[in-house]
C-alpha cells in the first residue's frame, strides 16, 4: 500500500515538533539534527520536516511523494511517468531523510517536486548520521551519480533536479 508523503520546511524545528506532535497526537518516528519525521498509520502519511532558513515568500512546501512497499512500485511509476512523456531521474541505494532509498523524481508543471520511493534501510540505528558527513551524501542528486532519465531535459523545461530533503 502507498502511503502519501508530505516534506516541508520549517524555520525552527523544536518549536514545529511540538505543534506536529500535538496535532497528530503522536511521538515522531525519527529525530535529527535539522531533520524530524512522523510516520502515521491512518491516515497513512510519512509528514517530515526540514528546518531552512527559507524567505516566507519562498514558501514551505519542500517536496511531495509516495512511499511505497517495494522496487517494483518504483520502478511500475518511473515506466509510467516516462510512458506520459513526463521528465524523470531517479536515485539508487541513496541515503535521503536519514534512511536508505530507491527513488525515482518527476517534477509538476509548477516545478513543484514529487518523489516516488522505498525504504532499504530506514538506518533508525543512527548508521546513517555516519553516512550523512560524507561529502557523497551532502551534494545534490545531479552530482552524486543519479541518472537523468528524460523525454525532454530537465533544465530545458525550466526546472533543476531537486536536492534530497536533508541536503543542505
Amino acid at each position: 500500500m502507498a502511503k502519501m508523503h508530505v516534506s516541508i520546511n520549517v524555520r525552527d524545528l523544536a518549536r514545529s515538533l511540538t505543534f506536529y506532535q500535538a496535532f497528530f497526537g503522536i511521538t515522531p518516528h525519527k529525530i535529527r539534527p535539522g531533520y524530524a519525521n512522523f510516520d502515521l498509520a491512518e491516515p497513512p502519511l510519512k509528514f517530515a520536516l526540514n528546518e531552512r532558513n527559507v524567505a516566507p515568500e519562498s514558501g514551505s512546501l519542500n517536496h511531495l511523494g509516495f512511499q511505497v512497499a517495494t522496487l517494483a512500485e518504483v520502478e511500475a511509476a518511473k515506466a509510467r511517468l516516462q510512458q506520459a512523456g513526463l521528465a524523470t531521474f531517479d536515485e539508487t541505494d541513496t541515503v535521503c531523510c536519514y534512511a536508505k532509498q530507491d527513488k525515482i523524481w518527476a517534477h509538476d508543471p509548477d516545478g513543484n517536486a514529487w518523489e516516488v520511493y522505498v525504504l532499504t534501510d530506514d538506518l533508525l540505528d543512527g548508521s546513517a548520521d555516519a553516512l550523512a558527513n560524507q561529502p557523497m551524501a551532502m551534494q545534490p542528486p545531479s552530482l552524486r551519480g543519479t541518472t537523468i532519465i528524460s523525454l525532454q531535459p530537465v533544465a530545458a523545461a525550466g526546472v533543476a533536479p531537486r536536492v534530497c530533503c536533508d541536503d543542505a
